[in-house]
């Protein structure tokens, strides 16, 4: 290399990158997380309209006639979970190696879960709680966070999400981390797997749809589009996948959760109702990816999604008790129970973030990592 050239590598000034993320910590999306958890407590707790419940001795709509109808779309949460884990998790995949990614997931989800299944299942077997406990062996299978491919009654009802999240992370780390995430890469990953997806709906075949989770996966790509559109707004191909995706996922929303007037249901939710809470999942994660939420940044909004785990993990279940506890044994009002359920549920999820996921992820994390 002449002395020319290296005085112009020198002095030529670098192009900015415009793929590199403009924030390293979303604190607005931690807020995101804690709503979506929020929303799907309130289904559980007062959106089953049609359902009789033990905790609270009625169906729910008896309880709260006109939130009821409004309580019903909390399920959707889920689906703005998926939205959030597609941006999360290719954000933390890129650059790190399958060992680091794969440490770093179980280590997220491990703790907080086993103690959760534990926690469970041992208030359930309490003489004086009035739910049925799993029976041991199947409580057992529960802490490998396998019951559900296994056919093992579930411990925690909200379990069926993290199958599906796993899964995600399965083919996410296969056909990306593993190689090596790059844009083009990760472009290709979203649209071959939109495309299997389809592929397996119309092939009815049961493993296909266990591998590629057509009702689900569009979220999880529409997640992982809007981190490219994070990197570069200017991306068409990553805007092109977060359309393509939203339209996929509202009609498997529209499908699985619309129903007709049967008195049997759990809930009735309007066809709008359900593309609008899809549509806001979406535009909310978007505003976050493309900056418009940066002003929220307060830091107590760390601490909400930090405890957004631990609260989606117990809250089903030990809220019922705690609403049969208020409700039915105190006599509280409908409203005063379910603002104590979700306090004390909330109060839970810190007790259990403080002293279980705090010193226990760093460690697991640091084993998995240093593991041959």
């Amino acid at each position: 290399m002449t002395t020319t050239t290296v005085r112009q590598v020198i002095e030529t000034p670098r192009r900015p990158d415009r793929t590199a993320p403009r924030e390293t910590r979303l604190r607005a999306l931690d807020g995101l997380r804690l709503v979506a958890a929020l929303m799907v407590a309130a289904y559980h707790y007062g959106g089953r309209g049609g359902e009789v419940t033990a905790a609270w001795g009625s169906s729910p709509k008896d309880q709260f006639p006109t939130l009821s109808g409004y309580f019903a779309y909390g399920c959707l949460g889920v689906q703005v979970f998926f939205v959030i884990s597609g941006f999360v998790i290719c954000m933390s995949g890129w650059g790190r190696p399958l060992k680091s990614f794969f440490a770093s997931r179980a280590s997220r989800l491990l703790p907080a879960y086993w103690v959760a299944v534990l926690l469970v299942t041992a208030v359930f077997a309490l003489p004086m709680v009035a739910f049925k406990a799993v029976a041991p062996s199947d409580a057992l299978v529960n802490m490998t966070m396998l019951q559900q491919p296994l056919g093992v009654d579930r411990v925690l009802g909200v379990c069926w999400t993290l199958w599906a999240e796993v899964r995600f992370y399965v083919l996410f780390a296969l056909c990306v981390v593993l190689p090596g995430a790059s844009r083009r890469r990760v472009v290709m990953f979203c649209a071959g797997w939109t495309l299997a997806a389809a592929i397996a709906q119309a092939s009815k075949e049961p493993l296909l749809d266990i591998v590629l989770m057509p009702e689900y996966a569009p979220f999880f790509i529409g997640g992982v589009g809007l981190y490219l559109v994070h990197r570069d707004r200017r991306d068409v191909y990553a805007w092109g996948i977060v359309a393509v995706s939203f339209l996929i996922g509202q009609h498997y929303a529209v499908r699985g959760l619309w129903n007709a007037a049967d008195p049997n249901a759990f809930a009735h939710r309007t066809t709008l109702g359900i593309v609008a809470v899809v549509a806001f999942g979406f535009l909310a994660v978007t505003a976050i990816a493309l900056g418009w939420l940066n002003r929220v940044n307060w830091r107590w909004l760390t601490v909400a999604g930090a405890l957004t785990y631990p609260f989606y993990l117990v809250h089903e279940h030990l809220g019922w008790v705690v609403i049969h506890a208020l409700h039915i044994g105190l006599g509280l009002p409908s409203a005063e129970t379910f603002a104590l359920t979700v306090a004390s549920m909330l109060l839970l999820a810190w007790l259990m973030n403080r002293y279980v996921e705090k010193p226990l992820t760093p460690k697991l994390r640091s084993a998995l990592a240093k593991a041959r």
